[in-house]
Order: structure tokens, then sequence, then C-alpha cells
């Protein structure tokens, strides 16, 4: 049985981060998110460095490489899946570096690694002829399994390195356009049926099954799939807060009347015209709480704090600024909710 760790009062990035220099973000991350940091994603790198990409160099079995629109399963690894297993390297020994620096030792911390979802592996990588991988139901069960024991093997190495326990974070972009059937196929003609909801969450559960850790369900889309993450095994579900609309809110009670902790994208992930103020921040989820009927003492036990979304395309100042203010956000939450 998977062991649950409680993100409740906490704070933490969604992942991703400007730059490419490795020990100076992994160095920021630690100083900054001392509390609940994750293993830095560094996009600008390029090819292997990408949410899809990286992932390939966890998957267990299966080899990535680029092709003419995304990425493609490939018999042999290749150049793309070597490069994009440097750069994992490189990021654990970073982070290992860091953590060493900053002398945190023992199994009180826990450090979030990301990966893609199954369901979004499936929207954006090819099978041999080009078709998206959620066409082909049996490599998607194959995609799922194989993330689900990859992100066993990298948590256990991340433990090996600091002695911290992990919790893993599925991206899942794609969710809502998986289960709508929006997504295009190769050519105008060529339709990607929708995905039902029974199977989706089976290929979601499979991955978080596979890992045998606590999982945060992430995903900057609106129009979740509030039912599903319900049912699924997912410890915690991480959202932009700005995209939710009145249609969402019986969803969201449900996720809390169901014991799923809420990661809450309060603060903007690119530098908005005016100052960030703390308080402008976190009433959104004080009025979400309110409009919900709940205690407010859920933001204390229940509620994590994160940008809306990765900060890849902030700047570096202003992603520093972006963690700080998550940070005065959820203290000012936990401290006295009741004084908003």
């Amino acid at each position: 049985m998977t062991q649950q760790v409680s993100i409740g009062g906490l704070v933490t990035g969604i992942g991703s981060w400007p730059g490419t220099d490795a020990r100076e973000s992994a160095a920021t991350i630690l100083g900054e998110l001392g509390g609940f940091p994750h293993l830095v994603e560094l996009p600008a790198r390029g090819l292997g460095a990408d949410t899809v990409g990286r992932t390939g160099a966890i998957l267990v079995d299966i080899n990535l490489d680029a092709s003419t629109r995304s990425y493609r399963v490939v018999p042999r690894r290749g150049n793309i899946a070597k490069r994009a297993e440097d750069f994992l390297n490189q990021d654990l020994d970073a982070l290992e570096e860091a953590w060493e620096a900053a002398r945190l030792v023992g199994r009180d911390h826990v450090i979030k690694l990301q990966a893609a979802g199954p369901l979004t592996l499936g929207a954006e990588i090819e099978v041999a002829n080009g078709s998206r991988v959620l066409v082909d139901r049996g490599a998607l069960r194959d995609i799922a399994e194989s993330l689900g024991e990859g992100l066993a093997r990298h948590a256990a190495e991340v433990t090996r390195r600091t002695g911290a326990r992990v919790i893993v974070q599925l991206d899942e972009p794609q969710m809502t356009a998986v289960l709508a059937g929006s997504l295009p196929g190769r050519t105008r003609m060529e339709s990607v049926p929708a995905l039902p909801e029974p199977e989706a969450l089976a290929i979601l559960d499979s991955a978080i099954e596979g890992c045998g850790l606590p999982t945060i369900v992430h995903s900057c889309s609106a129009d979740l799939p509030w039912d599903l993450l319900r049912r699924s095994k997912a410890s915690a579900v991480s959202f932009d807060l700005s995209l939710i609309s009145s249609r969402d809110l019986d969803g969201i009670g449900q996720l809390f009347d169901a014991g799923k902790q809420l990661a809450l994208g309060l603060v903007p992930s690119t530098a908005p015209e005016k100052p960030l103020t703390w308080k402008e921040c976190a009433m959104p989820a004080v009025t979400l709480i309110d409009r919900l009927g709940f205690s407010r003492e859920l933001l204390q036990t229940q509620v994590a704090v994160t940008p809306r979304c990765g900060l890849a395309g902030a700047g570096l100042d202003y992603a520093r600024t972006a963690l700080k203010v998550c940070t005065d956000v959820s203290k000012a939450l936990v401290d006295d909710p009741s004084a908003f």
C-alpha cells in the first residue's frame, strides 16, 4: 500500500525553471523551497529537456527519438534518448550537491519529482506509423506500466542520494483533450477518438500503482475531469485556480470530501503588469473554501501553494519572486486563515 505524505501547508514549484544552469537552479530551489523542494526541469536546454523528452529518460524498455512533430517510439536508444538521460543525470548530480551543501539529512525531508503522465504521453508520443500512442490501447498500457516502473527506480535513486522520501507529480496537460477527443490526427481525414473515462482512469491508476509512491496529478488546463481525479489513486490534485469557474465547484468540493489534498496554483507564472502582493494572491484560495462551505482550517491541512504553472517562461528574477510570494501566501494561510 502506498504511504501517504501530507502536503497541507507546504509550498512547492510546478517543476520547470528558467535558464540552463542545473547547479544554480538546484541551489535556488533548495534555498526557496526547503520544506518541499522539487527536482528542477530546465526545458531551455532543448530536445530531451522538455517534459516528454525528459520522461523518456525515465521510461523502462521504451526508447524515444524525435520525429518531425513530436517524439516517436523507436527500437533502439538513439542520440536524443542519450541526451535526455545525460540531462537527467546532471540534474540529479546538482540536486545531490546542493542537498549536501545544505546539510539536509534524514527521511523527515520530502522531494517532488515530475514526469509527464501516461495520458499526456499517449497524446504526445507517436508509434512507428506516425499515429499517436493513444490510438493503440496496447501501446498505451505499455507506456503506463513502463512509466510506473521507471518512476519507482527514479525515486529510489533520489532517495539513495539524499535519504529523502519522494512524492511524484504526473503532469497531464493533455488530459482534457484526451477525454474530449479533440486531438488532431496525422491528416485532416484522420481523427483521434476520445478515450472513455473508465479506460483513462485505468491507465492513470496503472502508472500511479506502478510507482507505488504518493502522487500528485497536475494540469494547468481548464475543464478538468474532477470525478475521474476523485476516483483515481492520486493523493493530491494540482491546478491553476485562476482557470476555475462556478461549474467546477462541485467537483472540487468532492475532492475535499474524498480526502484529496489540493495544490492550488495561486501566483502568476510570468511577471504581471503590477507588482504582486501576497494578499491578492491568497484571496482566491480563501474565497474558494468559503464558496464551498468548508472550514478555512482546510487551508492549513489539505492545501499546498504553488505558482499557477511552471516558471520556465519567466525571467530568473521574477521566478524567484514568484516562489517568495508563494511562501508568503502559504504562511498567511497557515498562520491565521480566519484573518482574511
